[in-house]
């Protein structure tokens, strides 16, 4: 195993909470990139102060999942990387099982962990699955295999791995599963939960324009309206309920859903950020 071919990429956004149990579990002699969506300085200093292998890029704002992971995809030098989200923690044996699946599968393009999918059958003898697409909280690149253009960067949040499978399985690309690598996910832990009604705001408004932007790239503007018009009924009588009853935090939650759905259908760029400070 040459773990100087691999490089670890980590975006984070307020992930204090659970970043070091991230960075603790991955072995020291790998490479890792840290994107923090903040300008957070302090937050980069005590990263690279008490992990040697750590580089950490400020990024200045909360640019997303998609621009986060390729601005450190693009600083990889090495033959291979591995995107984490920060609420992961690697076992001892999982980069010794990625690199056992590469002599496997030489002409992979990402490999995902066994828990990546959990409802996934038919794997092979070796513990491998050929799938078309992975869930972004763990994904090995095989970076020659990539031009430096890996996610969309109109996503912000969502459907961004799913878009970047798709794409690449155009193209003829391979990607699998082995259900012997399993990485830690806590989900939903990647950035602190002290607010949640801003949380559910920014999930639902990017949730509608991710789904509408991800239809309208594949199937057309038309079907992709036809495909968001139950969503956009469902969330003005929800919007009209929650006034009635006056439940402000849930009518706020569908004004946002109802926001980002006629946002993206207006061709306009993905603009919502949560407000967390």
């Amino acid at each position: 195993m040459e773990t100087n071919d691999l490089t670890v990429v980590i975006v984070t956004f307020k992930s204090e909470e659970v970043i070091f149990s991230c960075l603790d579990s991955i072995p020291s002699n790998i490479k890792v990139i840290v994107v923090e969506n903040s300008n957070n300085k302090k937050f980069k200093e005590e990263l690279e102060k008490k992990y040697r292998n750590v580089n950490c890029i400020i990024a200045g704002d909360n640019k997303g999942y998609a621009v986060g992971n390729n601005t450190g995809l693009r600083k990889v030098n090495t033959k291979y990387a591995l995107i984490l989200n920060p609420d992961t923690e690697l076992k001892k044996d999982t980069i010794q099982l990625f690199f056992k699946t590469i002599e496997l599968v030489p002409e992979f393009w990402l490999i995902g962990p066994g828990n990546n999918q959990v409802n996934a059958k038919n794997f092979d003898n070796n513990g491998l699955l050929e799938v078309d697409n992975l869930k972004g909280f763990a994904i090995f690149f095989n970076i020659s295999k990539f031009k430096k253009i890996f996610f969309d960067e109109n996503f912000f949040l969502y459907f961004e791995e799913i878009d970047l499978c798709k794409d690449l399985k155009k193209r003829g690309g391979k990607i699998y599963l082995n259900k012997k690598i399993v990485i830690d996910h806590l989900g939903a832990s990647s950035v602190k939960r002290n607010k949640n009604i801003e949380y559910e705001k920014n999930r639902n408004w990017h949730w509608m324009w991710s789904t509408f932007y991800f239809h309208k790239k594949y199937k057309g503007f038309i079907i992709a309206l036809l495909i968001i018009l139950p969503k956009i009924f469902s969330s003005l009588i929800k919007i009209v309920y929650y006034q009635i009853i006056f439940n402000r935090e849930k009518r706020n939650i569908f004004i946002c859903r109802l926001s980002g759905i006629v946002n993206s259908i207006l061709g306009k760029k993905s603009w919502h950020r949560p407000s967390l400070d």
